[in-house]
């Protein structure tokens, strides 16, 4: 049964479509030109435009690869027409960057800015609002730079490439602060059992408490408390 169903297939639009099996060398010859191709308009671009992209120049990189991409396989693509598309890109990017060096607003206007999303032990609650993060997300992050709660950084930013940059306290100077190990938040309380320092479960803000209701937090007025951690980093 199977071996009849086989027979009836037609192998090659199944492989090839409606080409031709000599068109696969005209594949190779396509895919050839345009991979050269790409590796020029990088280079044009620069490192930075490969290293760090920003938003704008992730736009650039989707649209030489969709240039690239159709006339390696597709016979009804010319190849010059894409060359135009990447010439009219890398003007274009040339003519934007230019326009980012010469004015801060439109840098802000095309390429963001960077956000502080801790500051002194606490979350910048206004500023996290705006980034689309979620706190796992971002405990991870951190996490995979050595940070175990908190107290340990003075300041963490979101840069316009979405990478995290976090500037530590000196082991002397770190602080009670929130815990951000795995399944750290699952255990928080509005009840205090032991006297000692406490942490927000929602904006990080660290105080002392005493057995007893806990009150609600006087930064962000949420009433859910964990215990805070005070650990040096390792490094």
């Amino acid at each position: 049964m199977i071996s009849v169903f086989l027979l009836k297939i037609d192998w090659k639009e199944l492989l090839m479509g409606h080409e031709e099996w000599s068109f696969i060398l005209e594949i190779i010859l396509r895919t050839a030109i345009m991979f050269l191709a790409i590796i020029i308009g990088l280079r044009i671009l620069g490192k930075r435009g490969v290293k760090q992209l920003s938003i704008f120049e992730l736009v650039v990189i989707i649209g030489l690869g969709s240039a690239a991409g159709d006339p390696m396989f597709n016979k009804d693509v010319g190849i010059v027409s894409s060359i135009i598309v990447f010439i009219v890109i890398i003007l274009l990017y040339t003519i934007v960057t230019y326009c980012i060096g010469k004015s801060k607003v439109f840098e802000k206007l095309v390429e963001g800015k960077s956000i502080c999303l801790v500051e002194e032990g606490e979350f910048s609650i206004d500023n996290f609002k705006k980034e689309n993060l979620g706190s796992d997300e971002f405990f991870a992050e951190l996490r995979l730079k050595g940070v175990s709660h908190l107290g340990q950084i003075e300041k963490a930013i979101e840069e316009i490439s979405g990478e995290i940059s976090v500037f530590f306290y000196e082991n002397e100077n770190v602080k009670y602060g929130l815990p951000i190990m795995p399944d750290s938040l699952t255990n928080a309380s509005k009840y205090i059992d032991n006297n000692g320092y406490y942490s927000c479960t929602f904006c990080g803000h660290t105080e002392e408490k005493k057995t007893g209701k806990a009150d609600k937090c006087r930064k962000c007025n949420k009433e859910e408390w964990i215990p805070a951690s005070n650990k040096k980093r390792v490094t």
